[in-house]
């Protein structure tokens, strides 16, 4: 063993609660770093084809990455991962706060659940000493009372992670639950959790996590800081909603330089996009038919970036995060302080439903906080409801009285608070439109807006087509945290690899709907830096910096003591991509159907708002992003493969 990662695992079996160490090979990190790329390297091996997500046979793991605790900057991420119950293939969800250094400082890289226990249980991690406890009596308790109930028992300063209601009544859009809130989502996670009827973890320890180079991660973090701190004045929230106008009317678009989105989420937060989202054509409006000029600058005022400013408090950063584009707002509604609600939640409860009222848009992102579910899915799934009963597909009485017009947010709370308990319709709708949609008939597949069972995420295809390509190819679909074009000039790999495409400073709006070789080289590479990223455990945002500004190749090779080069690095993305897409494959999954209904490419185009007229090849574009990877452009699968 070098740096950067224990060398060890933690198995925990539900069934016989019992645990075991498990040591794991420097060659696996060699080849899959940590995090997502040991997950999906041992889970692959371990869930046999078939195996029903929530039952005994699926585990469930989570991991930290390799540069946590290693004095990178931006590494404190954490991923759950398994068979996903929501989409039937690979699932991940990933998170920020604390408990990322906290699975290392306990001695392990990941922990790693099978079965089902008999009665609730949670896991103590110790000071390197495993135990399940009896959690009968956090059980039916929200996620931010059962993490502060957990944490007074184990004393200290212990750090947990826990599903709340929507976990353990198995929803499957449940997510799990740390720092009081903060959520790892997607994939339907938590239901697997409140199926093996685990609460939650607590973990205590105060292991130093090796690094090779301390000096050198040292030396170029604090390079990397100068440029996280450089923040000249800037516009006012206001100014932000006219930027995205600006850039709406304009026929030409430049290539984003991510340093400029930094200005904007250490100011804001993620909560600076929300106008300018809208006015670009970035983020769907009433489920994705809606425009622009359906939910503009008018309507849109409400969730200003200032409006969230003059609520917040108090900042907050992740671990090892020198940004801190989080915060704690105070508000007039039923929960007092807050969680800054983000972006996606903020236009998933807002613009997609048509709702502009922005207390109920915080009380509903806390009350799913509270209860495990994700606000992406959430929202998506209201929206889709909203539309049925715009269509007359679902009636007031089949929505147990509520009045679910575009836009009645007081109708929206009730619904959700439905969702949140299984109660009436909201047990329909718990699992998420997908199935809704199936058991409903009379044509409400039409509204269900997903990709392979996964609802989409505020960010619009029609606008950056580089979006609705990684909705349909990645293996755990629906996903916006892993590539667009957007991304891609952001994070300026041909800064590090010259061999990629350089965008042109300036270019015509319509270059990005060629479906030519260069977009899918570029749609790889963000698949391949991200799975990097996510087996390093680093942040998105902290990426969005650009590869000569946030060194995440250096920092590897540093804390790891190796001396890969950055091409070798994308290789490692690339095989940790191959080994998600054959865990599907042994799924049975068919790659073709995770593709994103007709509306979102555009099918017929929007006629007005700003992507009238815009429509895509998604068809061609997948294919050539499956031959970068070697698999058949027809299918999805390995050549070799039937």
């Amino acid at each position: 063993m070098s740096g950067g990662y224990l060398g060890r695992i933690l198995w925990v079996d539900l069934v016989a609660g019992a645990c075991r160490e498990e040591e794991v090979a420097d060659e696996i990190y060699g080849q899959f770093l940590s995090g997502i790329g040991l997950a999906v390297r041992l889970l692959g091996d371990r869930i046999p084809p078939g195996a029903d997500p929530l039952g005994p046979e699926n585990v469930l793991a989570f991991v930290s990455g390799l540069l946590t605790g290693t004095g990178a900057l931006f590494s404190g991420r954490w991923m759950v991962a398994g068979k996903s119950p929501l989409t039937g293939g690979w699932g991940d969800a990933n998170c920020g706060g604390t408990l990322s250094p906290a699975i290392k400082r306990c001695g392990y890289d990941g922990i790693f659940f099978t079965g089902v226990s008999p009665r609730p249980v949670y896991l103590l991690v110790d000071d390197g000493r495993p135990e399940l406890r009896d959690a009968s009596h956090l059980w039916g308790k929200d996620a931010l009372a059962a993490e502060e109930e957990l944490i007074r028992e184990a004393g200290g300063h212990a750090r947990a992670a826990v599903i709340g209601p929507a976990g353990e009544k198995l929803s499957l859009i449940a997510g799990i639950c740390n720092d009081r809130g903060r959520i790892a989502a997607r994939s339907g996670l938590g239901a697997v959790m409140g199926a093996k009827r685990l609460k939650g973890l607590v973990l205590k320890g105060k292991r130093r996590i090796p690094v090779h180079h301390r000096e050198e991660v040292q030396r170029l973090s604090r390079e990397c800081n100068k440029w996280v701190q450089f923040q000249p004045p800037f516009v006012t929230g206001t100014m932000t909603a006219y930027v995205g106008t600006l850039m709406r009317l304009l026929p030409t678009q430049m290539a984003m330089d991510g340093l400029v989105y930094k200005l904007l989420l250490k100011k804001w937060g993620t909560v600076s996009m929300n106008q300018m989202s809208v006015e670009m054509g970035d983020a769907p409006i009433m489920n994705w038919k809606g425009t622009s000029a359906d939910w503009g600058i008018g309507k849109s005022r409400t969730v200003n970036p200032d409006a969230f400013r003059v609520l917040e408090r108090v900042k907050y950063h992740c671990y090892s995060c020198p940004l801190g584009c989080g915060g704690i707002c105070a508000t007039k509604g039923p929960f007092g302080e807050v969680h800054k609600p983000e972006y996606e939640s903020v236009l998933a409860l807002g613009g997609l439903c048509m709702n502009s009222d922005l207390e109920s848009i915080i009380t509903m992102n806390e009350l799913l906080n509270r209860a495990g579910m994700d606000t992406i899915s959430a929202g998506g799934t209201v929206a889709f409801a909203m539309e049925c009963y715009e269509q007359g597909i679902l009636s007031r009485d089949d929505l147990d009285g509520l009045d679910l017009r575009w836009g009645n947010s007081a109708a929206m709370i009730a619904l959700i608070e439905k969702m949140i308990r299984r109660e009436g319709v909201g047990d329909l709708l718990a699992d998420g439109a997908k199935r809704a949609a199936e058991k409903i008939g009379r044509g409400a597949g039409a509204c269900a807006i997903h990709a392979g069972g996964q609802e989409l995420p505020m960010h619009d295809g029609r606008n950056d087509p580089g979006f609705n390509v990684h909705y349909s190819v990645e293996a755990t679909p629906g996903r916006h945290t892993i590539g667009a074009q957007l991304y891609y000039e952001m994070f300026r790999l041909w800064k590090r690899i010259p061999s990629l495409p350089r965008p042109p400073l300036f270019y015509r709006k319509r270059r990005k709907y060629l479906a030519d070789e260069e977009k899918a080289v570029m749609a790889a590479a963000c698949s391949k830096f991200m799975n990097v990223a996510n087996g390093a455990g680093l942040c998105m945002f902290g990426l969005f910096l650009g590869a000569e500004r946030i060194p995440s190749f250096a920092w590897l090779n540093a804390a790891a003591g190796w001396r890969k080069s950055p091409e070798e690095y994308l290789a490692i993305g690339a095989a940790i991509q191959n080994r998600k897409q054959e865990f599907n494959r042994r799924q049975g999954i068919d790659a073709r159907s995770l593709q994103v209904p007709d509306r979102v490419l555009g099918r017929p185009p929007q006629r007005r708002g700003a992507n009238r007229g815009r429509t895509m090849d998604l068809e061609k574009m997948r294919s050539d992003y499956w031959e970068q990877f070697g698999w058949d452009r027809e299918k999805g699968l390995p050549k070799d493969r039937p």
